[in-house]
């Protein structure tokens, strides 16, 4: 039976990981201070936080939040990254910052209810950001709105420049 500190401790695992839109798991190992305190302001700008748990702490509050059990992952030193939005985000800074410091390594993660292999998360650092979707949602919604104001702009102008046309006439005849 866990002590009332670690109970509350796995109350707040469940709440973290519950929230979260994606949890990437990292062996830290040999990870300077400065280096980690570098790592977790580049992930705070993309999004997420990266947080340290004791693996059977965080095994049972996975276990009682019914998120996939990662056992294989959860050994030697863990941090957990915990976007809360946008995945890719948080994963494309993490895929930069290991590429640059080979004292993280990437493990693995959880998305959407499903484990995540290494190559799932570089996979996921690859994808475009909200903010870009949202960019191209916005222009494919935009494109055939602007051939429409045009389209139905045409007549007008042709009238307007009729006018003009008559108008030019009218003064040089007089």
């Amino acid at each position: 039976m866990p002590t009332q500190k670690k109970a509350e401790m796995i109350e707040q695992i469940k709440e973290e990981f519950g929230s979260a839109a994606a949890i990437f798991l990292v062996d830290y190992k040999g990870l300077t201070v400065k280096a980690a305190e570098e790592l977790r302001g580049k992930l705070r700008e993309a999004g997420a936080e990266m947080k340290v748990y004791k693996n059977t702490l965080a095994r049972i509050a996975l276990r009682e939040d019914e998120l996939p059990e990662v056992d294989s992952l959860l050994v030697g030193p863990s941090a957990f990254i915990v976007a809360k939005e946008d995945p890719a985000a948080p994963a494309k800074a993490l895929k930069e910052f290991a590429a640059a410091n080979k004292a993280i390594v990437i493990k693995g993660g959880i998305m959407e209810g499903s484990v995540l292999t290494v190559d799932e998360v570089m996979a996921v650092a690859e994808l475009p950001s909200r903010e870009q979707l949202v960019a191209n949602l916005i222009q494919v919604v935009r494109t055939p709105l602007t051939q429409l104001v045009r389209v139905l702009n045409g007549p007008n102008e042709k009238i307007v420049r009729t006018l003009s046309l008559i108008a030019k006439d009218k003064e040089s005849a007089a």
